[in-house]
């Protein structure tokens, strides 16, 4: 669950909410939706209220999960609590290949001051060390894509010459500047990245295409944008079954076949190898640890986002 960060602007119908989250904490789920809906009767506009209604019944199996997502998703299309993308698990069918950056960016931002804490100490994160233990020598120029807040910038920093970190998440960024790790922060949307101006060496996302999906667009522009012989070093979560899939934890996986294929296809050479990457609920995930070598010309990714053609 995303908190709640707007009051839906009535007392009255606040007041109901706040009830029904009481109700829920007792155990009463559907007359805990059924107080949500009364409120949302009173502030029908309150985009945040009918994600928590939808929430609240699927959580627990009520009728009317996937119109209240819908509802949530029409009053604002930017979608900052992932309403498509639980409205999408529910009908077991997802439409979009990516998710929504508000979403993201909101996710990220609420969870940056706990950040490290949960994913070293509570989850057993590895994916920077699993990363960095496949590089080696120094590199002039790095840039960290997602850098969240600097955990994989501190693995790379003593074989970086100059290391750049990019997240869609301010708060995140702020707390990786008070690490004083990297020499430049820059706040971007890996979905939305413009052609590239500059060149680098080795470019990482650690953990970071979970939240993306579709990776076309992405490796089309890491190709162009390494020097040849540069390395795109990034992990994901494993799927064995479809090429890209999202699973219940709103996380995408992609199958290593699909991997291998977008990277030649991009002009990569990949090693690849399984690794678990973290736990959670005291599950191991698997996942591939990536390490490719731009041994062909970059492509360039056309405008609508669907072609590649050689540069």
């Amino acid at each position: 669950m995303i908190p709640l960060q707007f009051s839906s602007g009535d007392l009255i119908a606040d007041r109901r909410a706040d009830y029904a989250e009481g109700l829920l904490a007792g155990g009463e789920a559907a007359a805990a939706a059924d107080l949500y809906a009364q409120a949302l009767e009173i502030a029908p506009q309150w985009g945040a209220g009918w994600y928590r209604l939808g929430e609240i019944r699927a959580d627990h199996g009520l009728d009317g999960a996937a119109d209240a997502l819908e509802r949530a998703l029409q009053l604002d299309p930017a979608d900052p609590f992932g309403a498509a993308l639980r409205r999408d698990l529910l009908r077991g069918q997802p439409l979009a290949d990516t998710m929504p950056a508000a979403f993201v960016e909101a996710l990220f931002d609420q969870y940056a001051a706990h950040f490290d804490h949960a994913l070293v100490e509570t989850l057993d994160y590895r994916a920077p060390q699993l990363l960095r233990a496949g590089l080696a020598g120094r590199f002039a120029r790095v840039l960290d894509l997602g850098c969240g807040t600097g955990l994989m910038g501190a693995a790379l920093r003593d074989l970086a010459e100059h290391l750049e970190g990019w997240d869609i998440s301010a708060e995140m960024l702020r707390e990786a500047g008070t690490k004083q790790i990297y020499d430049r922060l820059e706040k971007a949307d890996l979905g939305r990245l413009d052609l590239p101006v500059e060149s680098w060496d080795l470019i990482t996302a650690a953990d970071v295409f979970l939240y993306l999906g579709a990776l076309e667009q992405i490796v089309g522009w890491v190709a162009q944008a390494l020097v040849p012989g540069g390395i795109f070093a990034f992990t994901v979560e494993l799927s064995e079954d479809a090429p890209v899939i999202l699973r219940e934890s709103r996380r995408y996986a992609h199958s290593e076949a699909y991997i291998r294929d977008l990277l030649a296809q991009a002009g990569f050479t990949p090693q690849i190898t399984r690794a678990v990457l973290r736990m959670d609920r005291g599950a191991a995930i698997e996942g591939l640890v990536v390490q490719a070598t731009r041994s062909a010309p970059g492509l360039r990714r056309q405008s609508d986002g669907e072609d590649m053609a050689v540069a």
